[in-house]
Formats: C-alpha cells, sequence, structure tokens
C-alpha cells in the first residue's frame, strides 16, 4: 500500500506543477505575441513626439486640442504626479509604452527623452477577448489534473476488480481462486496477501475435512469393541470373565482417549502459530539437550544415537515448537532404526539444515511427498509403540512452515534408512 500512496502523491504533484508551468508558458506567449493595443502605442508615440516640440506652456493645449479632433482620452501629465517605481517609467520609453490597470479600466502611460519628466496618458479599452480567458485557464488546469489522476487510477481500478472478482469466487465455494499478479500493479502486498490467506484457508479446509474423515473411520474400531465388550458382559455369568471383559473395555477407552486428544491437539495446532516467540540459541547446547530428552526411548529400544553440530551456531526460531518438531523426528527414528540414529546441524550461510538419519528399512521414494499430510502411514512398517495416528510428521510440517522453512525426506546415504531434513532460515522472520 505504501507503493500507491507515493504513487498517487507523485502523480498529483506532478500533475500540478506540470500543469501549472504549462499554462504559465501559455500565458507568457499570449501577453508576448498578441498585442492588443500595438495602434494606440504607436499614435500614443507620435502624439509625445508632437508634444515634445511644443513650447512648455503650451503643451496642455496641445493635448486637449488633439483630443478633441481624433476623440480619444488623451492626457498631458506632470512628471512628479507619477508614483511608480523607477523600473516601470523606464518602460515608458519603450515603443509599447507602459500599460497600467485601474477600476475605470487600461490607461497607457507614454513619453520619450524629450518630453521627460512629463509624460502622455492615453485611457484604453480591455480588450473583450480576455475576460473568460482566467476561466478558460482554469477549466484547463483542473482538467489536465482528472486526466493525470485517472490515467494514475485506471490501473488500479482494474486491479481492485480483479481482487474483488476473485474474492467473490472464493466465497462462493472456489477455494482455488487466486490473483495473478502483475509487476505493474499498486495493491501487490494486498494481492500477495489475498493469495497467502485463500492458501492457508483452503488448506485448514482440506485437513478438517481430512480430520473429520480419518476420526470417523478410526474411531469405529475402538466404538465396536466396547459395543461387543458390553453385550458380551452382560451376558456373562462368570464374574471373573466379566472382570476380563470390563478390563480390555477399558484399554479401548484408553484408545479412544488417546485418539481423541491427538486428533484435537492437531486440529488446533492452527491457533498457536500467532504465539510464536523466537528467541536465539547455541545449537551446541540446543540440540544435545534435546537428544537427552528421548535418551530413555533409545536406551529401551537399544538403539545407538550420535550427533554431529557445527561448533559456534546459533539458531533463531521458536525454541519450544521446534523442540517439539525435532523431538517427534527422532521419537519416528526411534521407532523404525535398527541400531543407529545420526542427528547433523550445519549451516550454509543463509540456511540451517537439521539432518535425522536412521538404519532402519527407509520410506518408499513414491511416498515422499505424503509422509507429511496427516494421518499418512505406509502400510508396510509397525512402529514398536504400535500406537500412532500418523500426526507425528504433519506436525513437523506445520512447525517448519511457521519459520518459514522446508522439510522434505529422502534416502540416506550414510546409515541406508530415511533422511529427514528442516532446512529454516538463519535468521528468524
Amino acid at each position: 500500500m505504501r507503493k500507491l500512496y507515493i504513487y498517487l502523491l507523485t502523480s498529483a504533484l506532478v500533475s500540478i506543477v506540470v500543469l501549472g508551468w504549462l499554462i504559465d508558458i501559455f500565458s507568457e506567449q499570449t501577453l508576448e505575441t498578441d498585442n492588443h493595443f500595438g495602434w494606440q502605442s504607436t499614435l500614443a508615440g507620435g502624439a509625445a513626439k508632437q508634444v515634445a516640440r511644443q513650447a512648455l506652456e503650451q503643451r496642455a493645449d496641445y493635448i486637449e486640442t488633439l483630443s478633441t479632433d481624433y476623440e480619444l482620452e488623451i492626457s498631458y501629465k506632470r512628471g512628479d504626479t507619477l508614483a511608480v517605481p523607477s523600473e516601470l517609467k523606464a518602460q515608458m520609453l519603450t515603443n509599447k509604452g507602459l500599460v497600467l490597470e485601474d477600476q475605470q479600466g487600461f490607461y497607457l502611460l507614454k513619453t520619450n527623452q524629450d518630453l521627460l519628466p512629463d509624460y502622455l496618458e492615453l485611457r484604453l479599452a480591455k480588450p473583450p477577448e480576455q475576460r473568460d480567458s482566467d476561466a478558460l485557464l482554469t477549466l484547463l488546469f483542473y482538467a489536465g489534473v482528472c486526466t493525470f489522476m485517472w490515467f494514475i487510477l485506471s490501473p488500479l481500478a482494474k486491479r481492485l476488480s480483479i481482487l474483488t472478482d476473485a474474492a467473490k469466487q472464493f466465497a462462493s465455494g472456489n477455494f482455488s481462486a487466486r490473483i495473478a499478479t502483475d509487476k505493474f500493479t499498486y495493491i501487490k502486498d494486498v494481492e500477495l496477501t489475498f493469495n497467502r490467506m485463500a492458501s492457508q484457508i483452503e488448506k485448514l479446509l482440506a485437513e478438517n475435512k481430512l480430520l473429520a474423515s480419518s476420526l470417523s473411520h478410526d474411531i469405529r474400531t475402538p466404538v465396536a469393541c466396547l459395543r461387543f465388550g458390553l453385550d458380551a458382559a452382560l451376558d456373562e455369568g462368570d464374574i471373573s470373565k466379566v472382570h476380563n471383559l470390563l478390563t480390555r473395555m477399558e484399554k479401548d477407552l484408553d484408545q479412544m482417549e488417546d485418539m481423541l486428544a491427538s486428533y484435537l491437539s492437531f486440529a488446533t495446532l492452527e491457533q498457536k502459530s500467532h504465539l510464536l516467540k523466537f528467541e536465539q540459541a547455541s545449537a551446541s547446547e540446543y540440540f544435545p539437550a534435546l537428544i537427552e530428552q528421548v535418551a530413555p526411548k533409545f536406551q529401551s529400544a537399544k538403539i545407538n544415537i550420535e550427533h554431529e553440530i557445527e561448533p559456534s551456531l546459533f539458531i533463531h526460531a521458536d525454541l519450544h515448537w521446534l523442540a517439539r518438531a525435532v523431538t517427534n523426528l527422532l521419537s519416528n527414528a526411534a521407532d523404525f532404526a535398527n541400531l543407529t540414529v545420526l542427528v547433523r546441524v550445519n549451516s550454509d550461510g543463509q540456511n540451517i539444515h537439521i539432518r535425522i538419519e536412521d538404519d532402519g528399512p527407509g520410506i518408499a521414494p513414491q511416498n515422499w511427498h505424503k509422509v507429511f499430510s496427516p494421518f499418512f502411514q505406509e502400510q508396510s512398517h509397525r512402529n514398536r509403540a504400535q500406537k500412532s495416528y500418523g500426526l507425528g510428521l504433519a506436525i513437523v510440517a506445520k512447525v517448519v512452515d511457521w519459520h518459514h522453512g522446508k522439510a522434505s525426506v529422502s534416502h540416506s546415504e550414510i546409515l541406508g534408512g530415511a533422511k529427514f531434513t528442516l532446512i529454516l532460515p538463519c535468521k528468524a522472520r
């Protein structure tokens, strides 16, 4: 929007300055080329020469006779009666003379070297064609300003129309509606913001739809088990068998609680993206602390975890949510690794690369683009916990997206299993 404000202010100033300059030039040229008092100046000049040849006491009578004979409003004036600057008095010696204006109209002052300091005054009639010149110039000025503003604002009106059409399409249910940005647009920030908003809403709606579908599908199994267990307990007469059925039903309830807690946690995750608190931490201290948190799980699984962290490296991120993403990857590696997990952290100057590799079965290349989708699980894999809802890697992808980074999975050249890579900007945005 700042670009728009600058364009509007600049166009207004340029239009005013340029049009004012053009009108001034036009006015000056009009005054210079269109001399309305040419013959009067010539007449006054000749009269001034004739008066200068007369005796001083006869000059006034001569001009009075000349005024009567030629029906002119011309009079002889003493030099001490004229109160004008010397620069203007000098103009009375020129061919055009000095033209002044009073309440009655224009009058011409004319003299020569022989007549000085006295002069002649010739009353003039105002040219009728000049009466409306000011109104015409004012009209041209405002018309020019409007033309300039239209030239500047017409592209803005067009882009606003495109934005309105895209918003209407989006409101009608076409969630793929986007604005094709143009480098000459004044509201590029608004268009990009609309596209980001539309993409985020489309993503949230897709996730909510998938969440509802997955929850309704996954919850059927424990509900069916509870129904069978309850029916069996009602029909069973042996108290010990009823107790066993109730114990099994309690496990089904625990599974349902875990499932609902995981789903609700993921559903409300996007609301926490506005509460990020970016801080700085030393990588050589931060990542070993995260590894220490999950060490009991690696020890129980008898898996060795190693790390290679670039010294003197600092990270700028929300340390809480980044820790959750990294621990999710470490926990995932502990579930699938055979003997070893490797954590590597380094920087290329612009981004920080976090790599977590294992020697497990890996992930099929055709599924690399799916693993960060909610509720995705490879059917050929079974982790040691046997209790996963496919949300851990989806949370990792969200956290990395909050940090304007990128998450990917590939094959580990070192250990032969899966390699998860998180790329984050060195400086948090």
